[in-house]
């Protein structure tokens, strides 16, 4: 996940334990709640990687807007979650950023790891404000810092659980941006999508780290792990669009 600090996410045995939590938060929320508060507020901070920034006010749920509709046609998801069904937008996205649509692709399955339901998303992030949003599971802060000058700038990290278009292409934008702060000359034994996947998933400073040789910690590992193992699938999905 996108995070805007040096931490791994959580490994995906964690969603197991905190399902029931969500759907007994969601339905508490549904219950609850009224209007437009029934689409869940965000507090809290992110995909490609960084640690969160505390809320001022971690109590507080603000309003989400209406999300835009997505430039691909495909704005509220329904049904079972696959990534491969986005392989249209991930080689958009991709080429529009310049990066590998099978990197992007192979994170979208790493991070695939928990149920991407828009109302469970935002039923978790009333219970735990700093978690992260979409398909690319994105903290705010990085979403934020990754559209500043972008075409989506004026979009905003609530809509991402609504809008997987808008959740791939910041994805690609955040790794564009940690492909520029990659040294020019990595001595670890890491290549560059291996480097790109650990920034995505522990933040800039440590995939610099890895770069120069330094030992990725458990979870880092195991992120690397099954970025590896989702290789060959993620190529596939892309070159069933026509390209790889």
């Amino acid at each position: 996940m996108a995070e805007r600090g040096g931490q791994a996410r959580r490994g995906p045995w964690l969603w197991g334990v905190v399902l029931l939590v969500v759907l007994v938060a969601w339905a508490c929320g549904r219950s609850g709640d009224t209007g437009n508060d029934r689409t869940g507020g965000a507090t809290g901070a992110t995909g490609s990687t960084r640690k969160p920034e505390a809320s001022a006010h971690p109590s507080r749920t603000p309003t989400t807007p209406t999300p835009k509709p997505s430039p691909s046609g495909t704005n509220t998801p329904s049904g079972k979650y696959d990534p491969a069904a986005y392989a249209p937008q991930v080689r958009a996205r991709a080429a529009e950023a310049d990066v590998s649509p099978r990197l992007l692709m192979a994170i979208l399955y790493n991070e695939s790891y928990k149920p991407h339901d828009p109302a469970l998303e935002r039923a978790w992030q009333r219970y735990k404000p700093g978690a992260a949003f979409g398909i690319a599971n994105m903290h705010r802060a990085a979403f934020d810092e990754t559209k500043r000058g972008r075409a989506f700038a004026g979009r905003r990290w609530e809509e991402l659980p609504d809008d997987r278009d808008l959740a791939v292409r910041a994805a690609a934008w955040y790794l564009h941006d940690l492909a520029r702060q990659l040294p020019p000359h990595p001595s670890g034994p890491y290549d560059k999508d291996e480097l790109l996947g650990l920034g995505y998933n522990t933040g800039a400073g440590n995939m610099q780290a890895f770069a120069r040789g330094a030992t990725p910690g458990s979870q880092a590992a195991d992120y690397l792990s099954r970025l590896r193992s989702n290789w060959g699938k993620a190529g596939r999905a892309v070159a069933r669009t026509g390209g790889g």
